[in-house]
């Protein structure tokens, strides 16, 4: 089986528009392209990657799409549109002719209004996504699952894959905040056909962060998706903020060892594979 990473971003800081970016943060704020990752993916053995948006600016969708046309490992692209633009349409009709363009992804989690994806001014992104036969990212947080939900239930044929396990709280060891989260990706698991990344983990923990930290987070996901609806991705570079590339991954086997080879397959590149429609 082919493996892939679901979730990986090139970004340089100096084009301007990484608004989130703490400009103070060596890790983070320097420049990550091609060349930077593909001796780790080589020592992997991952055969492509979804590169993923990380300003919201349709310069920086270009801006991978021409990383992409350079980069062979890169299968496909998810990038972005103004939603609060109903004259962006046209904006997603030309990028999803592109052949490595396969979605966009909103930075729901950026926007102070919890219930910003209700909006009625902003209904014709989803239905465009659906239309179109794009794929939709859902970043967002544990405080967002409910609007997630009535968003994906309100397009059902939008292909929607949920970023970094909906982002829970782990550092927080709450009982209540887990039951919170559970619950909320249980329903979309069980009320839609969404998948999931097995992403992001690492930097909702605590810096001092242990593998027992994380299993109780991706045993429900492997349980109420299946690894069928579940796909691996780094999200590197932002992953080094807990640990290297070959850290995560090493914790991600061992999270899902106990799926068998058909059902780490499936995380480890199979549903990348299927739900993004890549030919890698």
């Amino acid at each position: 089986m082919t493996r892939i990473d679901a979730h990986q971003h090139f970004w340089a800081p100096a084009r301007g528009d990484y608004d989130w970016m703490p400009m103070d943060e060596p890790r983070l704020a320097r420049r990550y392209l091609p060349a930077d990752l593909a001796p780790v993916l080589a020592t992997h053995g991952i055969e492509g990657t979804v590169l993923v948006q990380a300003a919201a600016t349709i310069h920086e969708t270009e801006y991978m799409l021409g990383l992409a046309d350079a980069t062979p490992f890169v299968a496909g692209v998810v990038g972005w549109v103004d939603f609060e633009r109903a004259e962006d349409r046209h904006q997603l009709e030309r990028l999803a002719v592109h052949p490595k363009f396969v979605g966009i992804r909103p930075m729901i989690q950026d926007i102070p209004d919890d219930d910003w994806m209700l909006r009625d001014d902003v209904q014709w992104g989803f239905a465009a996504v659906s239309e179109l036969g794009l794929t939709f990212d859902a970043l967002g947080f544990p405080q967002h699952l409910a609007n997630f939900l009535t968003i994906l239930t309100r397009y059902p044929d939008m292909r929607v894959v949920v970023d970094h396990c909906m982002k829970p709280r782990i550092r927080d060891h709450s009982a209540e905040g887990f039951a919170f989260w559970a619950e909320g990706m249980a329903r979309i698991a069980a009320e839609t056909g969404a998948f999931c990344k097995l992403s992001g983990l690492v930097t909702e923990a605590e810096e001092d962060w242990r593998v027992a930290d994380l299993q109780p987070y991706a045993d429900h996901v492997l349980e109420v998706f299946g690894p069928e609806r579940v796909m691996w991705g780094s999200d590197w570079p932002v992953c080094r903020l807990r640990t290297e590339y070959a850290g995560w991954i090493d914790v991600a086997e061992a999270l899902t060892s106990g799926l068998g080879e058909t059902g780490m397959d499936r995380v480890f590149g199979g549903s990348a594979a299927a739900f993004y429609g890549l030919s890698a």
